[in-house]
């Protein structure tokens, strides 16, 4: 070769290795914008690499088609391996919505978690900073085990009081879930981990989930299921969004083009879309459709749609080589976006923050928990009282959790019932805090005895012994099924019903994941609902019980008298686990509930159906007692409504008038000029000392009281009289209110 060839060659090296040093440094360039990374990135990655970042394999021993955990795994919900040369991190993918999962407590031996309290604790405090922070524990527990795809934020409206995943959602209404659950991504996604919000859309039962079809109209989904989305979209800006297992108009959600095509062209969206463990069905569909990523798909789905088989759609032309582009760029764009990239989580060996992290799950607890029932101002119980009766509900030994991919494995171990169903979802587990064990420290001269509730003659017998009685009442709910009805289950209610003839004071605690019947309500004294309260749920129990702390939390979902109250009364085969597992075969069962048309209740989910049928509930949302008592005395109302982007602030005014410090849900609702229903606009927490006043300033969801227009594919709002009232809960007549005349108005979506 002459030298002129070898100086021309020479020249070639060194200008092609300045450009690979170039796209680099613009990949690493943390003051570039991930989108200018992450387009880097894809473009420097082969055909090979992007089509790696778009499937995940399952990393759970013994799945569906028992394949090992994949190498590099930690053992999880999912793993895809990372690219060294480009610094791409592998995504080590973790569940769940409560906490970081173990999956069946001994995949990853010794590792435990803490788990955080329900859904609806966690939105029962109205209090956006308590989500943050709930974020920011998992998300910090996540990192330090070396996750970095954590699959929690569940944004989906609680339509129906037996839905088994209710206990992992934030309530029935649209406002509140989305900014809740946005707190909460945000909280995790501070810790270098990228959250999911799921499950999209409109998986409201899981009765057939496989299988389920949801048919709703544009307009009734825009303002309820799909608004709550939006909301969280929109100010969380989570990493992915995993679609849901059911249909939604005929369509599966992971390949509904209209759901996937919304958040990525309406909202701004640029993270990416991930089914659920079994939620892929297709290539050339789901890829066209706007699927980004199909999880565990080796083994739960009936092949990996999207490795060889999108590799050769994408050859025949069948999946354009952009679809693609953008799949692996939204993944990346995900991952940047939270410093996963520029974070690597890897498994730390220095301890974690134990203390701090169960005492905020007990925090948000204590803020959560609600006073449904308080006769004669029976709670608090006096420290000094003598003689204590604790029945029922394993509360000597713990607090009871939910079932399924969310059941957290506590420090010191799951207590596991061994009756009842024992494999997935179950088995039922308590977490090992004892609400009896923190009754004896803080009434430490009182004697505390304990009854399990199976001999209802015995704890009758004990209860007619003691000054007080408190009854622990349970009932687990699960993933992959709802419950059949809203009883207690065995002989609990005839339990109850018989400790309360026995004329002492009666405490009812109820630990259950959705609402239930309380046909023995007039004959107790009290009753406190504690849902699933999580890992430092029995300290936080005891607390509220003794006045510790003063009970503020309130009901995200309406309770109906009876199953005769709500919108779909009948769900054929609730009770049972069909078509729930993903990677079993399935059933084909004509008394299972195989389509649901949402054109019942539509967009009026929650109380907002009691207020259009004039039905009166149990207790409706946002409802809860307090040791004290709050007073509105003024709302104002600051309005900036011209330009684009119209904003509305109410200025609200509320009194401690009791004798006890405590802390208020202020609840803003709006009603449309047209008068059927009002809704929630918005809310915040205020901790108020007794006698205390203190005004606060409460930003208004304009879209809550829009009307959605889908031929103009806008939300307006409509000329006339509004009116804003702050109330103590949606039904109620009390409080105050103003109004305000708005014209016509289109929002900006």
């Amino acid at each position: 070769m002459k030298l002129s060839q070898l100086f021309l060659l020479s020249s070639i090296l060194v200008t092609v290795t300045n450009l690979a040093r170039a796209e680099e440094v613009i990949w690493k360039d943390t003051s570039l914008s991930p989108e200018a990374r992450a387009k880097a990135l894809v473009k420097a990655m082969t055909q090979d690499e992007k089509l790696q970042l778009v499937h995940s394999l399952y990393a759970v021993l013994n799945g569906p088609k028992k394949f090992p955990i994949p190498k590099g795994a930690l053992g999880s919900a999912a793993y895809v391996p990372g690219i060294k040369r480009l610094g791409i991190p592998a995504q080590q993918i973790t569940d769940a919505g409560l906490g970081v999962t173990n999956p069946g407590g001994d995949l990853r031996p010794g590792d435990a978690a803490t788990s955080l309290p329900s859904g609806q604790i966690l939105s029962g405090t109205f209090d956006s900073k308590l989500a943050y922070e709930a974020g920011k524990v998992t998300g910090a527990e996540a990192f330090h085990k070396g996750f970095n795809v954590l699959l929690g934020g569940g944004a989906v409206l609680v339509r129906d009081p037996r839905n088994g995943r209710n206990f992992e959602y934030l309530g029935e209404d649209p406002i509140l879930v989305g900014n809740v659950a946005a707190q909460q991504i945000k909280g995790v996604q501070s810790q270098h981990v990228v959250s999911t919000v799921k499950h999209y859309a409109f998986n409201n039962i899981e009765t057939n989930r496989l299988k389920l079809d949801m048919k709703v109209g544009e307009k009734e989904g825009r303002e309820s299921d799909l608004l709550a989305f939006e909301t969280v979209i929109k100010k969380g800006n989570p990493g992915s969004i995993m679609c849901a297992y059911n249909k939604v108009n005929g369509d599966y959600a992971c390949e509904n083009s209209y759901l996937l095509q919304l958040p990525k062209k309406e909202w701004g969206y640029q993270g990416y879309m991930m089914t659920d463990w079994g939620a892929g069905h297709s290539t050339v569909k789901a890829a066209n459709a706007g699927l980004d990523q199909e999880s565990a798909a080796d083994q739960f789905d009936n092949k990996i749609y999207f490795g060889k088989d999108l590799k050769e759609a994408i050859a025949k032309g069948e999946v354009p080589q952009s679809r693609l582009d953008d799949m692996a760029y939204r993944v990346l764009y995900g991952l940047i976006q939270v410093g996963a990239y520029d974070h690597p989580a890897t498994k730390s060996e220095q301890p974690e923050n134990v203390a701090i992290h169960e005492a905020i799950s007990q925090k948000i607890a204590e803020n959560g928990i609600v006073l449904l029932q308080n006769k004669q101002n029976i709670l608090p119980l006096a420290t000094t009282v003598k003689n204590i009766a604790i029945i029922g509900g394993h509360a000597n030994e713990g607090v009871l959790s939910g079932g399924g991919s969310s059941q957290v494995t506590a420090r010191g171990g799951n207590i596991k019932l061994k009756t009842g169903m024992q494999t997935w979802p179950g088995p039922e587990s308590y977490f090992p805090s004892s609400p009896m064990k923190t009754i004896q420290a803080l009434a430490p001269e009182a004697k505390v005895q304990f009854a399990g509730g199976d001999n209802i003659q015995q704890a009758v017998d004990l209860a007619k012994n003691s000054d007080v009685v408190i009854i622990f009442a349970t009932k687990w709910s699960a993933e992959a099924f709802d419950n059949a009805d809203l009883s207690l289950p065995g002989n609990q209610n005839q339990l109850i019903e018989a400790v309360a003839k026995a004329g002492k004071p009666v405490v009812v605690v109820l630990e259950t994941g959705n609402p239930v019947e309380m046909p023995w309500l007039n004959n107790v004294d009290a009753v406190v609902e504690a849902w699933f309260p999580g890992t430092s749920g029995g300290t936080a129990i005891a607390n509220v019980l003794f006045g510790k702390v003063n009970p503020s939390g309130r009901l995200t979902t309406t309770w109906p008298k009876s199953l005769s109250q709500v919108p779909y009364p009948t769900i054929k085969g609730a009770g049972r686990i069909i078509n729930a597992d993903p990677g079993q075969p399935m059933e084909n069962d004509s008394s299972v509930i195989s389509s649901l048309s949402l054109d019942i209740d539509k967009a009026n989910v929650g109380y907002r159906w009691y207020q259009d049928k004039k039905i009166t509930p149990l207790y409706p949302f946002g409802y809860g007692l307090s040791y004290t008592t709050f007073k509105y005395t003024k709302i104002t109302l600051n309005n900036n409504l011209s330009g684009k982007n119209p904003t509305m602030t109410a200025e609200v005014t509320v009194e401690n008038t009791g004798k006890k410090d405590g802390a208020d849900a202020v609840q803003v609702y709006g009603t449309m000029p047209d008068g059927t229903t009002s809704r929630l606009l918005g809310f915040d927490k205020v901790a108020l000392k007794a006698g205390e006043t203190k005004t606060v300033s409460i930003p208004l969801a304009l879209q809550a009281i829009a009307n959605y227009e889908p031929k103009a594919h806008h939300w307006e709002l409509p000329a006339g009289t509004y009116t804003i009232a702050v109330k103590p809960d949606a039904l109620s007549n009390e409080g105050v209110k103003t109004s305000v005349h708005l014209n016509k108005m289109n929002l900006t979506d």
